[in-house]
């Protein structure tokens, strides 16, 4: 494993080969899934045990910094997907001297305490940046937009550590939320959306 000095002085091209090592040896499961769709694949990828090793998530953090643009403030998604990418990305921001709040989005209101949909730190104020662990669709980090800018934020920039469906760009560009993966499925070797069958 590489310090986190050595990752940072790499190009981006070089974290994206380390990051694809990583996700073929740790994330790639072969079988017979039911996708969040309802549709049939032939792999799942759980990205989770990519970003939740430390190489993983220094990579990851370290490639969504160098491409966030500088109004950012705020950071978050969809729990469980975009948790430790948002706050992995939030503590590595802030080592490098760059102040990002981070948030998690619930998948329901929560009726106690203070209430709603927003866990963490999200302010009116804030120009926020999604992110999510794997993309199908598109249709989270569509609803994770619902719910920041029903706080009064706004939505600077939508990113997800792998593409696996192909077609979240397009949705979320026609709702003016621009689109970046990290990698594509085909990056890694695979088909859109798993080999659908």
């Amino acid at each position: 494993m590489s310090s986190f000095e050595q990752l940072r002085s790499e190009d981006d091209e070089s974290l994206k080969a380390r990051l694809r090592e990583l996700l073929l040896k740790h994330s790639i499961l072969r079988g017979e899934f039911v996708l969040k769709s309802g549709q049939r694949s032939t792999w799942f990828i759980d990205v989770k045990n990519t970003v939740c090793r430390p190489e993983g998530l220094a990579i990851v953090s370290l490639l969504i910094l160098r491409h966030l643009p500088h109004e950012v403030t705020a950071i978050g998604g969809q729990t469980m997907g975009a948790d430790p990418i948002a706050f992995g990305t939030a503590g590595v921001a802030t080592s490098l001297g760059r102040a990002i709040r981070s948030f998690s989005i619930r998948k329901e209101a929560k009726d106690h305490g203070p209430g709603g949909m927003i866990a963490g730190v999200l302010s009116e104020t804030d120009n926020a940046i999604l992110v999510e662990d794997a993309s199908s669709r598109g249709t989270s980090t569509l609803s994770a937009a619902s719910a920041v800018r029903a706080a009064g934020a706004k939505v600077a920039l939508a990113i997800a550590v792998v593409d696996r469906g192909g077609t979240a760009k397009q949705l979320l560009e026609q709702n003016g939320i621009e689109f970046r993966a990290l990698l594509s499925a085909p990056d890694l070797g695979l088909p859109f959306e798993g080999g659908l069958t």
